[in-house]
């Protein structure tokens, strides 16, 4: 029999020398947020979360512990039967909950009696949240930051995807957002606020300070999600590299970069909808007409001409201050060539 080792976070990152994380909160909880990498082995299902809450209001703390207590010992056992009836003695799991207390309490003691030396989050999921608002919202960056900049299809993301495989620091923010940051960015589900701030602040935990760390040029918003203050800021005050790509060659790639939006039917001249407010109605019009003949190079040329491009200008003219040098790219047929010339362009600026 083992007693559960407190731990105490004093980082976004996880302590080492555990094999699993389990978080014993309830699905609902599970889905709205989590530590990064954590399994879900609730103690109390959504149901029974609420009825147990509910019973300690309305009747007495000591009836729903005491039905708390039965439901929880019956949904371990349940996980020691299923999910974790495959581990050895030598296996390690972290757990917690939402405040290091009860629930994770429990499933700490049955699995220590078990025999498995487990760790228990102290403060469980709060004390790491209260890590992650430090880091995004207070400490920011920990590297020093270089934003490659570039009007609407200058092929930002992907150059950026080609210099993180050579080996430099990069943290892709509409991926962690799962977005590309205008009204055609939609690529699904984005995840909630929180659990788009836990991503990041684990993406910022995990740089290197002495080396730079390289994003793309970002509005305050990404979707629906807000860009917290620290990490905002840092980019707001940091050195630019702007892309020059030419008009008809940015259509082209987001023509093809944008395809699955365009694959779907009636997607594209929804989104165009969102537009009527913004432009006269006959080029609304005329861009509804190049979507239903799916001349989609046409039509990523027009938007980026009538309306992205204005708006990339006035956004830009807020930050000449910090624009170190540009990169004129005529095609990005070659991102690898592309990807060449931004590094050269950072070294010869002593960006990186």
């Amino acid at each position: 029999m083992r007693s559960p080792d407190l731990i105490r976070l004093e980082t976004v990152g996880m302590p080492q020398g555990f094999d699993a994380l389990i978080d014993v909160r309830s699905p609902a909880e599970f889905a709205q947020d989590h530590l990064p990498g954590a399994i879900n082995l609730p103690v109390l299902s959504d149901s029974e979360h609420a009825r147990v809450g509910t019973l300690y209001k309305q009747v007495s703390p000591f009836d729903a512990r005491k039905l708390g207590g039965a439901l929880v010992a019956a949904n371990v056992a349940r996980h020691v039967q299923g999910p974790l009836a495959g581990h050895d003695g030598a296996w390690r799991p972290l757990v917690y909950c939402w405040r290091g207390g009860q629930r994770s309490g429990a499933m700490a003691t049955i699995l220590g009696q078990i025999g498995w030396r487990v760790g228990r989050i102290e403060g469980g999921y709060k004390s790491w949240r209260a890590q992650v608002v430090r880091r995004v919202q207070e400490l920011g960056f920990p590297s020093p930051v270089v934003v490659l900049d570039g009007n609407t299809g200058s092929g930002k993301t992907a150059l950026l995807g080609v210099l993180a495989r050579r080996g430099h620091q990069v943290i892709d923010l509409e991926g962690l957002a799962h977005h590309r940051g205008s009204l055609f960015g939609h690529r699904g589900p984005q995840p909630g606020q929180k659990m788009f701030e836990g991503r990041l602040a684990a993406a910022l935990e995990g740089l290197d300070p002495s080396r730079p760390v390289l994003v793309e040029a970002e509005s305050s918003r990404i979707g629906t999600l807000g860009l917290p203050k620290a990490v905002w800021t840092a980019i707001t005050a940091a050195p630019r590299l702007a892309l020059q790509v030419p008009l008809a060659e940015r259509a082209r790639f987001s023509a093809r970069d944008y395809a699955d939006i365009t694959d779907q039917p009636g997607e594209v001249q929804e989104i165009l909808g969102k537009f009527a407010s913004l432009h006269p109605a006959e080029r609304i019009e005329s861009w509804l007409r190049l979507a239903d003949a799916a001349a989609w190079r046409e039509l990523a040329h027009e938007l980026m001409q009538h309306h992205y491009d204005p708006r990339y200008a006035r956004s830009r003219g807020r930050h000449l201050e910090n624009l170190r040098g540009t990169v004129a790219l005529d095609d990005l047929r070659d991102l690898d060539a592309a990807a060449s010339r931004i590094e050269t362009a950072l070294r010869d600026l002593a960006l990186i």
